[in-house]
């Protein structure tokens, strides 16, 4: 079992960046795919970007490759997310995410480990 730990989120003005960060701890980090989503109320948990557990391999939302880049660093069991040219439509709740299931990208139900969330708020 892994346990994730979001930090970074806050406010920004549009234009502006942020970056997450995802700890994690318990098994060994490298053992995960890693991934990002994001959450608005009253809509459904979005996919944001991957990583393959050696984070060679990186997947993006279509809307948000560009903008968005995902990174690890397995020596210190972290996931980041650069968040870059940042709009209000950015404004939501972001979550890491980890898998064991081989080949796990983009769906929510790949994800067997949350964060708790850690809110980003983009003004204009």
């Amino acid at each position: 079992q892994v346990q994730l730990v979001e930090s970074g989120g806050g406010s920004a003005q549009a234009g502006g960046s942020l970056r997450l960060s995802c700890a994690a701890s318990g098994r060994t980090f490298s053992g995960y795919a890693m991934a990002w989503f994001r959450q608005t109320p009253g809509k459904e948990r979005e996919f944001v970007a991957s990583s393959s557990r050696d984070g060679i391999n990186t997947y993006y939302a279509a809307s948000l490759k560009g903008r968005f880049t995902i990174s690890r660093d397995n020596a210190k069991n972290t996931v980041y997310l650069q968040m870059n040219s940042l709009k209000p439509e950015d404004t939501a709740i972001y979550y890491c995410a980890a898998s064991t299931v081989f080949g796990a990208r983009f769906r929510v139900s790949e994800y067997e480990y949350w964060g708790q969330g850690t809110q980003v708020t983009v003004s204009s």
